[in-house]
């Protein structure tokens, strides 16, 4: 019992003692890569858009287990959609209670091919914020959370339904953005990030206004449940 006490004491002041030779952006970095490195967590993320805006999305709730399946579950108004992916395969749900594979998405029309691009791209949010963290300008201490600028790279990245900034997704201008974390005993457990920007798509413009807010829980106790049918679909 002492060992098992004085262990955990020394992990934690080691990684204390690792942090204070850190710049901000490594060690939101590491809490990113700290929490990547654990069994199993659960999220919750929520989007804000000012008062009338078009693309009103609901919450998206997701669990992850490391070198296992990860379950997504999104909210678009009444419809929820579902998704289960593994490695670079993904199975997604149908509204009429089926599933499909992310090559059956590619090959149908209208929102299938949006839901395939968004799902091949998909980013756990270990893996997300440590991007946003490194295409942060500077980060800084600010109470018990670490927040700064995102560079108009990152910013357009953040503003693309592809999550690339560009290719095949719209034209995008003055993309401007702010990002903050929140670490406890060096795992990260929230990350929030605020992008503006113009938006410009089959010759239409649009202005952007988002806030994305990710809350991680359930750190190394999360299980993860797949149905059946979206396994085979997987593989």
């Amino acid at each position: 019992m002492k060992r098992n006490i004085l262990l955990s004491a020394l992990t934690l002041l080691t990684g204390m003692a690792i942090a204070v030779g850190q710049s901000a952006k490594d060690q939101v970095s590491n809490a990113a890569k700290q929490l990547g490195e654990k069994a199993s967590y659960s999220w919750k993320t929520t989007v804000a858009v000012p008062d009338g805006s078009r693309g009103r999305t609901g919450p998206t709730e997701g669990k992850l287990e490391k070198g296992g399946y990860t379950h997504v579950k999104m909210t678009f108004g009444e419809n929820t959609t579902q998704a289960v992916l593994k490695g670079e395969k993904a199975a997604v749900s149908s509204p009429d209670g089926g599933w499909r594979s992310l090559s059956e998405l590619e090959n149908s029309e209208g929102p299938g091919r949006f839901m395939a691009g968004m799902f091949r791209n998909y980013q756990s949010p270990a893996v997300q914020a440590a991007q946003i963290a490194a295409d942060a300008k500077e980060l800084k201490k600010d109470g018990d959370a670490y927040s700064g600028e995102l560079t108009e790279a990152g910013a357009k990245k953040l503003l693309s339904w592809r999550g690339r900034g560009g290719g095949d997704g719209p034209e995008i201008s003055n993309a401007k953005g702010s990002v903050k974390f929140w670490v406890k005993d060096n795992v990260l457990t929230k990350y929030e990030y605020k992008v503006t920007g113009r938006i410009t798509f089959n010759n239409n413009e649009r202005d952007m206004d988002r806030t994305t807010t990710v809350e991680i829980k359930d750190i190394g106790t999360t299980k993860v449940e797949v149905p059946e049918a979206a396994k085979e679909k997987l593989g």
